[in-house]
């Protein structure tokens, strides 16, 4: 029989976005996180999806607000088909664990009676299809997920004819998740060796850990975070989607990939050599932020040499970025030269002898082994003439 199910993962509810100092615009980012998840619901309705499969890292923490709780049954109760979850190594299982703690079973009971959450290595037999869980109990383990999947067709219990799908967590063929954009590499754990799977048994893997959408095998893949929450890493990264997945049993699958993200997460990179190249760069960066305006996070990395006034230019114009994007991320290597021009205005001052001979020592002094300083108290002096 064909089906047709949802996979995605990542969702990380209740992620704090340390990094965005402005209250307002962090509370704009986690609640869209929620949001998200009408997106997924009527992606449910539109695919006519026989169920949800989350592939780990529901929620951001094994420990999230009830508030987060609450709002997540309620939302996953909304998509009125069976939500398949397992714990990832942000919300990982185990004794004591989130999932088995008493508020979230009530809210579960209360709100979602459609949520299945797997916490033990067997399989779960729907009407439609067969699900072989790898959830993580522990953040990071040496042990792979999967590793009991290879002997469950021994002796399968379970309907020979409904699509067999893996769900789990982890990482293969070097593609890993890292906790946030700036945090440490991972620690490598966590593997799943997908080349070990009985691959004739198992018609789709669905995997959750990287972030973006990413196919690592003909049978496998990366759904990535519906709503995008970092900067992207590395090439191919491809992130707020989510896959609407037709499974057959014995057959290929066939995976369509449809977006759910709102926000943007760009990128951009400028090397200055020259003052007068300054309104262009400005006009490319407004195209590249593009329609999204207060809806981008902007990782933006600047190099080269600027003069004085220039440099002022650059200085709002960041101010500006700051106060209008969601967050501004900036790796600013511009070095200030005065100009020729600057130079010989601050030099030949004749109505201020002291302010010129100012200029020329700070002038000289920018020619050695102080001149960061020097060209910064240039520049400062230079605004305070103005």
């Amino acid at each position: 029989m064909s089906l047709t199910f949802l996979h995605t993962a990542d969702w990380q509810l209740g992620k704090p976005y340390a990094r965005v100092t402005d209250d307002a615009k962090r509370a704009r980012l986690q609640a869209e996180r929620f949001e998200c998840l009408k997106r997924i619901a009527a992606a449910v309705s539109q695919h006519k999806a026989a169920f949800v499969l989350v592939a780990g890292d529901l929620f951001d923490s094994p420990s999230p607000l009830k508030s987060s709780v609450a709002m997540a049954c309620e939302a996953i109760g909304q998509m009125g088909v069976p939500v398949v979850v397992i714990p990832g190594n942000h919300d990982h299982g185990g004794p004591g664990s989130l999932w088995e703690q008493p508020f979230f079973l009530q809210q579960r009971d209360q709100l979602a009676p459609n949520l299945h959450v797997l916490l033990t290595p067997q399989p779960l037999v729907l009407d439609q299809a067969v699900i072989f869980p790898g959830p993580l109990l522990r953040r990071q383990d040496n042990a792979d997920p999967t590793a009991w999947i290879r002997s469950a067709f021994d002796e399968p219990a379970f309907p020979s004819h409904l699509p067999r799908i893996v769900l789990t967590h982890g990482s293969v063929q070097g593609f890993e998740s890292t906790q946030d954009d700036e945090d440490e590499e991972s620690k490598g754990l966590n593997r799943i060796d997908l080349a070990r799977l009985p691959d004739a048994e198992i018609d789709y893997i669905a995997l959750g850990d990287w972030h973006g959408t990413k196919q690592v095998a003909p049978k496998a893949w990366y759904s990535g975070t519906p709503e995008i929450d970092r900067f992207p890493k590395g090439a191919n990264n491809d992130p707020g989607n989510l896959l609407v997945v037709s499974a057959t049993r014995g057959e290929a699958p066939r995976v369509l990939q449809v977006a759910t993200g709102r926000y943007r997460w760009n990128e951009f990179t400028h090397r200055f050599t020259a003052d007068d190249g300054f309104d262009a760069f400005q006009s490319a960066l407004t195209a590249h932020i593009g329609e999204w305006g207060q809806d981008s996070l902007l990782k933006l990395s600047l190099d080269g040499i600027l003069g004085i006034e220039t440099s002022r230019r650059l200085a709002e114009l960041i101010e500006g970025l700051h106060a209008r994007l969601l967050r501004l991320k900036i790796d600013d290597r511009v070095a200030i030269a005065p100009t020729s021009e600057e130079i010989r205005a601050l030099a030949e001052r004749q109505a201020d002898p002291l302010v010129s001979a100012v200029a020329a020592k700070l002038i000289a002094l920018s020619k050695g082994p102080d001149a960061e300083t020097a060209n910064l108290a240039l520049r400062q002096l230079h605004t305070a003439l103005r």
